[in-house]
Parts: structure tokens; C-alpha cells; sequence
């Protein structure tokens, strides 16, 4: 005998669902606050793929087969110079923050997952569909982006392109629920009593809270996460704060070099012999052929300083540090591009990883501010720096900061 669907011991059954706070008004308090937020993170997750500049270099391109996926691409500006860090740490911190909110919101529209029949017709079962996309979608970016932030890679490929492609598989699923369910929501939230709903039960049990305190349990795990992330954006005691964020916490060592990384050089295996005085040279090659040149002769080129941030993906930064090295417009002046410096190719010492090699733009390697740098905070780099020199742009992902810098090349790539 086939099971009843209407057994209230089935979740198919509305009876099954016994909760008071389900509602379409509980519902679409938490749908407005993801229609805000989740915009924003889409728009900020696409400006941070663009400060890779991707169109750049393959270097610089970890979604290859983006086809028009890449068509709002621009060249990425290194004014303000904490532009990047911005968008990231809203980026990051947005998504944590929103976290209690989708789960609620889940949990709010369960019941529907579970109606019978799945199909009522074609348009319900494209609903049905754009529903399961937006459900699945939102759960894997979400979860992805935590543990990148997490710096626990245990997903199968390169975060880089699950996330991008994710997203505007997502964020399809979004627009066509948003265009679908906006006018309801705003009808519900303007009616002062509560219309029959399938998320409102037939045989609700006594409520041990209002949906307005649920309200604010889920408002108070948004501000707490919020609390316990937005430190990694800044230095001192806020940092401090941060104690879901792997780079919170205190300050790593002490003095000038004491501030936050992402690689050791132990990590991207930088042998102290090839960092020596005796033995590093920077190769320099450009229109009028090929330089190498020691770090003592670095340092006797004009020196100049730029007070600029270092800024991740996983959305943490720094506060603006001093740096002092020469301008990367100066080195391709050596090589034959006095007045018109282009993109360079810069490669790292670092042999495994990505991004031991990364493109700049010529609007970058022009920039005043923009170093090869020799010196941070009045002090020669640590090897976790870069030491014997790394690259400082503004506005530039960290992972564009290459350290332990060995060749550049200028040129139009």
C-alpha cells in the first residue's frame, strides 16, 4: 500500500511542519535582507575577479573558458589606493555576516521543497528547477567562500573557478526567483495579517517565541559573526577581534616586518642561498635588451616610498605600510621605455603555487606609487616579505604583490 502524502508523519504533509514562526511575513523579512545582500556580494565578487585583470595575461586568468562571462572586464585602477581592500573586505565580511540569514531563510521555505505534486505544470516545474539551482548554488558558494576564507582548500579544483562559475549559476537562479517572489514579498510585509500559506501550518504548536524574536536570534548571529570577522581588516586590538579569521588574532613578531602574510618563504621553498648578496640578481629585460642587477645596486637607484596596504581574497588586509624601493616605471626606463612604461611580467623565486607568476598593467607599472620594493617600515624585508625585493602596487590583489621577485620582463602582453 502507497504511503498517504497527507500522513503528518510524512514531510510531505503540511501537517508534518509544525512550527508557528513559519510564515510568508517571517519569510520575506529574510528574503528583502539576501535580495540586498547577496546583490552586493555578486557585484563585489565580480570587481575582486576583475582586479586580477584576467584579460591581462594567462598568467593572470585562472577561468580560462569564461567565454562572455568576462564581458563587463575593464582594466583595474590603482586609484584609491585601498580600493581593492574595500571591495574584498565588504565582499568577505558581507558573506559571513549573511550567513545566519540564508540558513534562516532555508529553514523558513523547507516545506516547500517537500509539496506534492513536484510539477503542476511546466512553468511550476521550471520554478521547481530554478529553486533547486538557487538552493544548491547558494549553498556552494557560500560554503566555498568560507573555506577560502578558512584557507582550507579540501574542495576538488581550483577555488578560483568553482567560485566564479558557481556564482553566476547562483545568481541566475537568484534573478529569476527575485522577479518571481519580490511583489509577494512586499504585499506580505505590508498586510498586517498573516494569508494561507503552505508555510503556514494547519496545526501549528505553541510557540515558544515571537517571529519578530526570531527575528532578532538571527539579527544576533549575523552581528556576532560580523564582530568576529571585520578585524582582519584593520591592525591593533580590532584585529584582535577577529577570531574567525585566520589572520587575526595578534600581530605576527614584532617590528617593522611584523604584520600579516599569506606564504612563508618556507612555504614557497625560498632557498637562503639564492636570496644571498653574493648570488641574487634581478633580471630586467625590455626594448632595448636585458639588465641584471644586484640588490646593492638597487639600492643605489632613486629610492622612493609609498605608503600602501597588502589585501587578500580571503578578505583580509593590512593597514597602509611604508614601503621604499624604486619605481617600477624607473626599471622599465632602464630597458628602453623612458616615457611610455608598459605591462610587465613579473616571476617570482617561489617554484610551486599560484601565482609565482603574475602580469601588471601598464596604467599599474606607471602609477608614482608602485615599487619593486627593498625596504618596509624603515627595514630591509624579511624572507616572509619578499626579501631580497617583492612588488607594491596600489589598489592590486596581494597575489600581484609578487615576493621574492627574480625576473621582469616589460612589454605589451
Amino acid at each position: 500500500m502507497r504511503d498517504d502524502p497527507r500522513d503528518p508523519r510524512l514531510p510531505t504533509s503540511p501537517g508534518f511542519w509544525r512550527s508557528p514562526l513559519r510564515g510568508p511575513w517571517f519569510t520575506s523579512v529574510l528574503g528583502l535582507v539576501l535580495l540586498a545582500g547577496i546583490t552586493v556580494l555578486f557585484v563585489t565578487g565580480l570587481l575582486s575577479y576583475a582586479a586580477y585583470n584576467p584579460n591581462l595575461s594567462p598568467v593572470n586568468d585562472k577561468t580560462p573558458d569564461k567565454g562572455i562571462l568576462g564581458f563587463y572586464l575593464f582594466a583595474w585602477p590603482t586609484n584609491p589606493h585601498w580600493l581593492y581592500r574595500l571591495n574584498q573586505g565588504v565582499h568577505v565580511t558581507l558573506g559571513i555576516t549573511l550567513i545566519p540569514v540564508l540558513l534562516a531563510k532555508l529553514w523558513s521555505v523547507v516545506p516547500r521543497l517537500f509539496t506534492l505534486p513536484p510539477a503542476r505544470s511546466l512553468a511550476h516545474a521550471l520554478e521547481r528547477v530554478s529553486l533547486l539551482l538557487l538552493v544548491g548554488g547558494g549553498l556552494f558558494e557560500f560554503v566555498t567562500g568560507v573555506l577560502n576564507v578558512q584557507l582550507d582548500y579540501v574542495f576538488p579544483g581550483s577555488f578560483y573557478p568553482l567560485h566564479f562559475y558557481g556564482a553566476w549559476v547562483f545568481f541566475a537562479a537568484f534573478v529569476a526567483h527575485a522577479l518571481l517572489k519580490t511583489p509577494t514579498a512586499l504585499r506580505n510585509l505590508r498586510r498586517m495579517r498573516e494569508e494561507k500559506d503552505v508555510l503556514v501550518s494547519p496545526r501549528p504548536a505553541e510557540p515558544t517565541v515571537s517571529r519578530r524574536g526570531a527575528l532578532w536570534f538571527v539579527g544576533g548571529g549575523s552581528l556576532l559573526l560580523f564582530a568576529t570577522t571585520v578585524g582582519q581588516n584593520f591592525g591593533g586590538v580590532l584585529r584582535r577581534s577577529a577570531l574567525l579569521a585566520p589572520h587575526g588574532g595578534g600581530e605576527p613578531g614584532s617590528g617593522p616586518n611584523g604584520f600579516q602574510i599569506n606564504k612563508t618563504a618556507a612555504y614557497a621553498g625560498i632557498d637562503k642561498a639564492e636570496t644571498a648578496e653574493e648570488t641574487w640578481r634581478l633580471v630586467v629585460t625590455g626594448r632595448t635588451g636585458t639588465v641584471r642587477l644586484s640588490r646593492a645596486q638597487l639600492a643605489e637607484l632613486p629610492l622612493h616610498s609609498s605608503a600602501l596596504p597588502i589585501a587578500c581574497v580571503e578578505g583580509w588586509s593590512t593597514p597602509d605600510q611604508w614601503w621604499r624601493g624604486v619605481r617600477l616605471r624607473d626599471l622599465a626606463a632602464l630597458v628602453g621605455y623612458e616615457d611610455d612604461p608598459p605591462d610587465v611580467f613579473v616571476e617570482s623565486l617561489q617554484r610551486r603555487g599560484a601565482f609565482r607568476k603574475a602580469a601588471l598593467r601598464a596604467n599599474q607599472v606607471a602609477d608614482p606609487r608602485s615599487l619593486l620594493a627593498l625596504y618596509v617600515n624603515g627595514e630591509e624585508l624579511s624572507p616572509d616579505h619578499g626579501h631580497p625585493a617583492r612588488i607594491i602596487v596600489p589598489a592590486a590583489p596581494g597575489v600581484l604583490n609578487t615576493k621574492w621577485v627574480a625576473r621582469m620582463t616589460f612589454g605589451d602582453l
